[in-house]
């Protein structure tokens, strides 16, 4: 595996963490700040790994 697609790997590792940290809300309170926030900055993450290993290619 190269380094680029380590990259990718990764990004898309974290894709699914943001969206498994999406998923979990309460069924009474909804998703909380911390949830957005958090799965927020996973997907920014995300994208620049996915964008950094694509640029290597």
């Amino acid at each position: 595996m190269g380094f680029a697609s380590g990259l990718v790997a990764i990004g898309l590792f974290l894709l699914g963490g943001a969206y498994s940290i999406f998923r979990a809300d309460d069924p009474v309170k909804g998703r909380t700040t911390g949830q957005w926030v958090f799965a927020g900055v996973l997907v920014l993450a995300a994208a620049l790994a996915i964008a950094a290993g694509v640029l290597r290619f």
